[in-house]
């Protein structure tokens, strides 16, 4: 195991160097620019048409707001909890501030995503919208190009085991272990069935459940972070401080925190908040090519709405009541750091925030990311190999349960990058196509 481990060190140290970080925060940085700034400009409009996005009559097989919900679903999990406190434990209060970077520019990737995944999307032999990167690509590169859409289908298809699947399952594992003394693998045997439960009705019952889950616990949970945040509004600009300062200043040990350089900060800062918020990764334009819409414009402004909820408002409240409370300095990591910080701060009940909102959050990203798996294999291999996919997808849950915390999370990040590279690269190749989407599509608006 700790051979395995050591490897998967060496490839993440690579990865997730320089270059990975260049291309990531480069890719948003250009697509901002060139869609001048549509995130900050049509934030408003897109919180519109998500409004008037619940129903919808235009071809699709699910409204553009369930769409959202589903690919909230997979974004929203243990990214937000545990990501959040293992970029801190890693990196230091600066990492916090990287995350944000990510959050704003992947805004863009995001948009950016979802218009070509409606653009390109096709209809499978059971009458379902079907696409995202390896579609967009196909249909939407040349054929020398074909070759970049099986990579990114084959590393998605593997990732969702990681990110998606055992990552979620380890870490609701691990926080119902340490607040309520649950079994690793009842809780692993649990969640597959019910996730099993669920997957029977594939996109259209996914998309139900998440349409109102995620919703429900988003709201619970980050009603309970401001609840703490408003008690001890005093340490939030003091977390602030730390924030701003450790994101350009080395961190020193402190209590069980062993201290952090400032490419830790960067580089795990960056790392988890792609986890979390998947801006560049290209699985959520797989859940927005489903949508009922005529306008891949119109679902992209929805779609990067996604990245606003997760990163800035839902990882902003995970990592203020981590730093405020103090509990950054105790040793603890993931998700057992952000309960500690939770119960920290608001004694006998903060702990249950955290153990409900990960169990929640971590059985609506199973579920999201099996249909992101499921599509990408489906590319692979034909239709024919939904179910067998779906068998394995229930039957890894349990597995994940009960395995190793930090190789979890480590072969998770190195399969993250290694999906990201195609799909930034079909982004950056298809950019012309997206701003002149864009353009026509305003510009119409504006004739009205």
């Amino acid at each position: 195991m700790e051979a395995l481990s050591n490897l998967f060190n060496q490839i993440n140290g690579i990865v997730w160097g320089p270059a990975m970080l260049v291309l990531i925060l480069g890719t948003g940085i250009y697509l901002m620019l060139g869609l001048r700034l549509i995130p900050f400009r049509k934030l408003i409009y897109g919180f519109q048409m998500l409004w008037q996005g619940r129903s919808s009559t235009a071809e699709g097989d699910i409204t553009p707001f369930n769409a959202l919900m589903t690919s909230l679903s997979a974004t929203i999990g243990t990214g937000n909890i545990a990501g959040v406190a293992t970029a801190i434990f890693l990196g230091g209060p600066g990492a916090l501030f990287w995350m944000w970077c990510t959050a704003l520019l992947g805004m863009a990737t995001k948009y950016a995503e979802a218009v070509c995944a409606v653009h390109y999307r096709e209809t499978d032999e059971a009458g379902n919208h079907v696409g995202g990167p390896m579609y967009y690509i196909k249909n939407g590169l040349k054929s020398r190009w074909a070759w970049l859409g099986t990579v990114f289908a084959f590393f998605g298809a593997i990732a969702g085991f990681g990110i998606g699947n055992t990552v979620q399952a380890n870490s609701v594992a691990d926080v119902l272990n340490s607040s309520l003394g649950v079994p690793h693998l009842v809780t692993g045997v649990t969640l597959a069935a019910l996730v099993g439960l669920v997957l029977i009705g594939g996109i259209r019952w996914i998309a139900e459940v998440a349409g109102k889950l995620v919703p429900f616990m988003g709201i619970a949970y980050v009603a309970g972070g401001l609840v703490i945040l408003a008690i001890h509004a005093d340490k939030i600009p003091h977390a602030f401080s730390l924030i701003f300062t450790y994101a350009f200043t080395p961190v020193a040990a402190a209590g069980g925190f062993a201290g952090a350089a400032v490419w830790a900060a960067i580089r795990f800062g960056v790392a988890r908040g792609v986890f979390s918020n998947e801006a560049g990764l290209g699985s959520a334009p797989i859940a927005q090519a489903a949508a009922r819409t005529n306008s891949p414009v119109q679902q992209g402004v929805i779609a990067m709405l996604e990245t606003f909820i997760d990163t800035i408002i839902v990882c902003s409240i995970t990592g203020l009541v981590i730093i405020i409370s103090g509990a950054w300095t105790s040793g603890a990591t993931g998700a057992s750091l952000s309960s500690a910080a939770f119960e920290q701060a608001l004694p006998n009940f903060g702990g249950y925030i955290v153990t409900f909102g990960s169990a929640v959050f971590a059985f609506t990203t199973l579920l999201g990311w099996s249909f992101y798996g499921e599509k990408c294999v489906q590319y692979l291999f034909g239709f024919k190999s939904i179910v067998p996919f779906r068998v394995l997808w229930v039957l890894v849950i349990p597995i994940g349960a009960v395995a190793q915390l930090n190789l979890v999370w480590l072969v998770a990040d190195t399969l993250n990058a290694l999906m990201a590279i195609p799909n930034l690269i079909a982004l950056l190749l298809l950019s012309p196509v997206i701003f002149k989407l864009t353009r026509d599509y305003f510009t119409s608006k504006a004739s009205e």
